[in-house]
């Protein structure tokens, strides 16, 4: 593996580095295609079993070079460093050693002297309320990535509504993860725009707050801890809860209702929702100028069936670092406004960097997008 790391350092030193992205892989079937770019093509593709063995052991690094391209002209540059948690590692049981993986690799960022991180994935959930556990910054500054997921997130929900006909206004939302600051964030954007909303976590004190804040605007809140409780069908499901694997179960929706997987892994288990849901990935963006891995990692790090796509929460960090305005944009939990949302959207368009094309785990929707395409530019 030295090859290509030692490639990655010799292009940082001639390049500086803007930004830095740090995330981990949701499968082990990613982990073993990283493994294998690292390693090179003249070597075997390790077992299985071996992967997983020798996995843990991995130190946080960087395993390629980042450029990004803007609609000015403008370029950054950037590394993409990967923390190394095992896939099966996600859960509560080793939050510790998962918190000292991702200190590890800011460290590494601040290093390299990168301007501005985006914290992907677990990353930005193990850190999004405890910034203090990052080791002293310097002159590097930290992002969840959080806002830009919002913004893109509730841009997905308004388009599906369009393709499908439905009036959002006459909708009852659900949000599966309600009082995380994707979820809080999601409940403030779009609960003035529907008709009911209806909130689901764990906490029931942090339910309570951000349904009093809502219903004080305004919204008609429902809230429970159990989602198998609340007293009104779903038609449009926002899941964007901290799980360590795809194990979500939804009861209570409506028969074809619009369900965004804003999880990473996923939320939804593959019969968590009825044959007539309308499911897509949520929280996703597209680099229109384009985005290029040094080593050629554009077939693992970008895994889906459209180029130069992202999580908003690394497209973020980017952004930024495009804009020339290195600062903390998301940190912390229940931070995020619709005022902030619409500030990182448009610093995002303005390097063009929009919504990506829907998809879900079938493929592409875009044959519903071409057909319904005269809809949605009305809308």
């Amino acid at each position: 593996m030295g090859n290509a790391v030692a490639g990655v350092t010799g292009q940082e030193r001639k390049t500086g580095v803007d930004f830095a992205l740090i995330g981990h892989q949701e499968s082990w079937r990613v982990a073993a295609d990283v493994l294998a770019v690292l390693r090179g093509t003249a070597r075997a593709r390790l077992p299985d079993d071996e992967i997983k063995e020798i996995f843990p052991w991995i130190p946080p690094r960087a395993v390629c070079h980042v450029e990004v391209a803007s609609a000015t002209g403008a370029k950054a540059h950037g590394l993409y460093i990967d923390s190394f948690i095992p896939p099966d590692r996600l859960g509560s049981n080793y939050v510790h050693e998962n918190i000292g993986r991702v200190r590890a690799a800011a460290a590494y960022a601040i290093r390299a002297g990168a301007k501005i991180v985006s914290l992907g994935g677990f990353s930005s959930i193990l850190i999004e309320g405890n910034f203090n556990q990052l080791p002293d910054r310097g002159d590097t500054v930290f992002t969840t990535g959080n806002t830009l997921t919002v913004g893109l997130i509730v841009q997905g929900v308004k388009k599906m509504c369009a393709l499908e006909g439905r009036d959002i206004r006459r909708s009852t939302l659900l949000i599966v993860g309600a009082t995380g600051d994707v979820g809080s964030g999601c409940a403030r954007c779009l609960a003035p725009l529907v008709r009911r909303v209806m909130l689901n976590a764990r906490n029931a004190e942090r339910l309570y707050a951000l349904s009093a804040e809502l219903a004080a605007d305004g919204s008609d809140v429902e809230i429970s801890t159990h989602l198998e409780r609340f007293p009104f069908q779903a038609d449009i499901v926002i899941c964007a809860a901290s799980l360590a694997s795809p194990s979500l179960l939804l009861g209570g929706i409506a028969p074809e209702a619009i369900i965004c997987d804003a999880g990473y892994p996923k939320n939804l288990r593959p019969d968590a929702y009825s044959p007539g849901a309308r499911i897509f990935f949520g929280g996703l963006g597209q680099i229109t100028e384009g985005l290029s891995f040094v080593p050629d990692f554009s077939g693992v790090l970008n895994r889906h069936p459209f180029p130069d796509v992202a999580h908003g929460c690394l497209l973020e960090g980017m952004a930024l670092a495009l804009e020339r305005r290195f600062e903390p944009f998301s940190q912390g939990r229940g931070f995020i406004t619709p005022e902030r949302v619409k500030a990182i959207e448009t610093i995002a368009a303005g390097h063009g960097i929009h919504l990506s094309p829907l998809y879900n785990a079938a493929g592409p929707l875009e044959r519903t997008c071409a057909l319904l395409e005269p809809h949605f530019a009305t809308c």
